[in-house]
């Protein structure tokens, strides 16, 4: 039976962001933003998929490898569920701009979710903190929701991640 997901941004929505024109290239340079860990518990107490899709163009630009990226989302994943909150899958792009087809504005990484999970688009999101994360969401036909300080042009916007599940559980999704 389908299921609603939510789709997150990684860097300005679970964590800091990098300084500018920097990544996040190690676990120590990793940080939560609050809350994260009680949004996405909300979600998996209604068993509403979480993925996160993720741009990671400092793997093809050298400055980090994939390792170092999967290292990053293992620390993230097991600090999660220590707090009982669950991502239930990580869909990462490492390629340059203008050389695939999965980096966020494209949909590769949310076709990649949906030939692995039964999703329920008509009741989905995509929560991002730029204008990529949105235009993706857009094109692949879910609910947008941009959170942080400037608003993107998404569906729907707040002020973090929490604010946004409450809004998404609060009667908004099927």
């Amino acid at each position: 039976m389908p299921r609603a997901a939510v789709f997150l941004d990684r860097d300005g929505v679970i964590n800091v962001c990098a300084p500018p024109h920097d990544y996040i290239k190690r676990w120590s340079e990793f940080q939560f933003l609050p809350q994260v860990d009680t949004a996405i518990a909300k979600l998996n107490k209604k068993r509403i998929y979480v993925f996160v899709v993720t741009n990671q163009r400092g793997v093809a630009r050298g400055l980090m490898t994939v390792e170092n990226v999967d290292d990053i989302h293992r620390h993230m994943r097991h600090s999660l569920m220590e707090k009982q909150a669950v991502i239930d899958d990580i869909f990462v792009c490492p390629h340059e701009s203008g050389t695939c087809h999965c980096r966020k504005p494209d949909i590769g990484l949310f076709l990649q979710a949906e030939q692995q999970y039964d999703i329920d688009k008509t009741h989905s999101f995509m929560i991002g903190d730029s204008v990529g994360d949105i235009q993706a969401g857009k094109k692949y036909g879910i609910t947008t929701i941009s959170i942080g300080s400037t608003c993107f042009d998404g569906d729907y916007h707040f002020h973090d991640l929490n604010e946004a599940v409450d809004y998404i559980l609060g009667g908004n999704i099927g």
